[in-house]
């Protein structure tokens, strides 16, 4: 396979970026090896630049690092996935209400913007383009995050809807996520009616509806890199 070419621009932030789309849309399961030496190669960077890439991914939880051993995609425990959902439905529960509360105001304007995208989410399963499917999936989470204008709140929702898609990779099969796009339409259409007691059922009943359908089926540890970000 020819050598992939990175750009010259290749900085430890891009290269996060990278490896955290392969994560995030599982072309990088939970527990492969990120060899430093590979991934050099791949970016055409130094050690350095790829040390500091993977740091910034191990605080984001999305990559473990371990003394004498290296580099791997995190492998989320039960317990953590559990702890994750909990996180998710008390979060995303107040995001409901508070965009209900402003739906006259900022979210008004934007929730047919977030309907079209759920539209974008079926239309991306059906066509098993599984990638855009998985994005836009964690995308509508976010989005409705964004209504409420609250930037410390986005944040920590981003993370945990990143970690989930990662627990996702590790518990259940690539097209066959449990996060339905009929269940996101049924939210954002009792949000558009005020109902913020049916959102908010709605939502958990989601959340806790994708935490149960997760398998435990751990996934494999070995990963071409080269093949990974060859693309």
């Amino acid at each position: 396979m020819p050598k992939p070419k990175m750009s010259e621009s290749a900085t430890p932030t891009t290269i996060a970026e990278r490896v955290r789309d392969a994560i995030l849309e599982h072309r990088l399961e939970p527990g492969a090896k990120l060899t430093e030496a590979q991934l050099c190669e791949v970016f055409g960077v130094k050690r350095g630049s790829v040390r500091q890439a993977l740091s910034l991914l191990a605080s984001e939880h999305l990559v473990d690092l371990e003394p004498n051993r290296g580099a791997f995609v995190a492998s989320p425990s039960l317990k953590q996935v559990h702890e994750v959902f909990e996180m998710r439905r008390i979060i995303e529960r107040a995001v409901i209400e508070r965009v209900c509360r402003d739906r006259g105001g900022q979210g008004a304007g934007h929730l047919k913007a977030i309907a079209k995208m759920i539209e974008r989410e079926r239309s991306a399963f059906e066509q098993r383009d599984f990638r855009a499917w998985i994005r836009l999936s964690g995308e509508f989470h976010t989005s409705l995050a964004a209504l409420t204008g609250n930037e410390v709140l986005c944040d920590c929702l981003s993370g945990l809807v990143a970690r989930s898609t990662l627990i996702s990779a590790l518990y259940e099969s690539l097209g066959r996520s449990p996060c339905s796009f009929d269940e996101h339409a049924e939210i954002v259409e009792a949000i558009g009616a005020g109902d913020s007691v049916r959102a908010s059922e709605l939502m958990a009943r989601h959340l806790e509806t994708v935490e149960l359908k997760m398998l435990d089926r751990p996934a494999r540890g070995a990963a071409d890199l080269r093949e990974v970000f060859g693309a």
